[in-house]
């Protein structure tokens, strides 16, 4: 918006003289400078829309496969961009996109340290950050958007890309790998309940791939049984090959080697029950450390927080996640659950050893517990308590316990109420019975 005039209705003759010879003696002085902000943001708005073409010619190069419209797009100082442009055209074009494209985020361009300005020699240098938007045909009903940091160069014909991953000196720069970025894919398809779904790995683990997509459809039809079709009924799963790549497509917060796979989202909307984004990523361990059964048990495991991502409110509690995701992963491979002595051995050996060395637990295992040393512990208390539940109070009093408690942080009130509600226990009692139940069944192990 423009400044405000000086020159007002109340302004007195002697002021408006004084203004003007003002004004007179700047401009003789030369230091007069006409900025007009709005000038100023339609410049900017210029350059913007200007990038966002050279986005849209990017994306359109990467889905046509245009390699000669590429390398106009690439700044001729960054080969090995226009490189790893090439390997990326050719690894994404067997993935069935139904859409793919480049958006210039709204803020502001990202300071660059000097080093970057002075390294290309150009008009100008500008970093941004852009949204990926990507489309999966079948997966996706709606785009998933990921975080892209682009640095663009003006040259005398025009703009160029110069990176897509810059190093800005301590600028908040993030640049999302999709599995096109890391080697040539090899993709196999199931159909399941929900249509197709997809398993998207690297040739070294074809192997893999091709079993999970084998185990797909009677998982999603065993998740499908006990939680309902309130879901998408497909899936996406992407096996990774290095560390590197699954560091980039679940966060470094959950790539530690210890976890088989990981189910990640974009966003959800919890009220009107729908995630975009979903993706089971498994760890580049996963396909020598899981045999056939322990593979679709971890696949259920994950499936599972893709059926229920949108009634789970982040800052529930773990034990009911996690042990409801184990609880139906065992159930699926073993065809039916069994409670005697001989599977909480094998299901649960760290919780079996507890229990006959110390007696049976008195609470329900703490969110801190999922992580560090006692992470088998918890993990496997939570199976059982899930298996407890369902047992005692059936299948469908498991899935509303999920459900009630799954809606966000539980309070020792709350969790109170809910138990009562459904299976007419406190807490105490609850946990009382979790420990008789356990007794029970690993009493005769030796």
């Amino acid at each position: 918006m423009p400044a405000r005039s000086p020159f007002t209705a109340g302004t007195r003759k002697w002021e408006r003289l004084g203004l003007a010879g003002l004004v007179v003696a700047l401009v003789t002085a030369g230091l007069l400078l006409a900025v007009d902000p709005v000038d100023t943001d339609d410049a900017d708005s210029r350059v913007r829309a200007e990038l966002q073409v050279v986005l849209d010619d990017w994306a359109h190069a990467v889905r046509t496969g245009d390699d000669g419209s590429l390398a106009e797009l690439i700044d001729d100082a960054s080969p090995e961009l226009l490189d790893a442009e090439r390997e990326r055209i050719a690894a994404i074009s067997v993935v069935p996109l139904a859409d793919l494209g480049y958006e210039l985020a709204s803020e502001p361009a990202l300071p660059l340290p000097p080093e970057t300005i002075a390294r290309f020699a150009a008009d100008e240098v500008r970093a941004h950050r852009v949204h990926l938007r990507y489309a999966v045909d079948g997966i996706d009903d709606v785009p998933t958007r990921r975080p892209v940091t682009v640095l663009f160069v003006h040259r005398p014909q025009g703009w160029r890309i110069a990176d897509d991953a810059p190093d800005l000196a301590g600028a908040q720069t993030v640049t999302w790998r999709g599995p096109w970025d890391h080697g040539s894919l090899h993709l196999a398809t199931a159909q399941t309940e929900g249509g197709r779904s997809l398993v998207i790995g690297h040739p070294d683990n074809a192997a893999f791939v091709d079993d999970l997509a084998g185990d797909l459809p009677s998982v999603v039809e065993a998740v499908d049984d006990l939680w309902g079709d309130s879901w998408s009924r497909r899936a996406l799963v992407v096996v990774t090959s290095s560390r590197e790549e699954f560091s980039h497509l679940v966060g470094p917060r959950h790539d530690g080697d210890d976890i088989a796979a990981v189910a990640v989202s974009d966003d959800v909307d919890h009220e009107r029950g729908v995630a975009t984004g979903q993706r089971i990523v498994f760890n580049p361990a996963a396909s020598d450390r899981l045999d056939d059964t322990s593979r679709r048990i971890v696949l259920a495991h994950e499936t599972v927080h893709v059926a229920a991502r949108a009634g789970t409110v982040d800052g529930s509690p773990m034990w009911v996640l996690e042990g409801f995701a184990d609880y139906v992963g065992h159930r699926t491979a073993a065809e039916g659950l069994a409670t005697g002595p001989v599977d909480v051995q094998r299901i649960a050996p760290t919780l079996t050893r507890q229990v006959r060395t110390s007696g049976a637990p008195t609470s329900l295992p703490a969110d801190g517990d999922f992580t560090g040393d006692r992470s088998a512990l918890a993990y496997e208390s939570s199976w059982s308590i899930a298996a407890y539940t369902a047992d005692e109070f059936g299948h469908d009093t498991l899935v509303s316990l999920y459900r009630a408690l799954a809606a966000g942080p539980v309070t020792d009130e709350r969790l109170d109420d809910v138990l009562t509600d459904l299976l007419g226990v406190d807490t105490a009692e609850f946990v009382d019975g979790w420990g008789r139940w356990l007794g029970e069944r690993i009493r005769d192990i030796r």
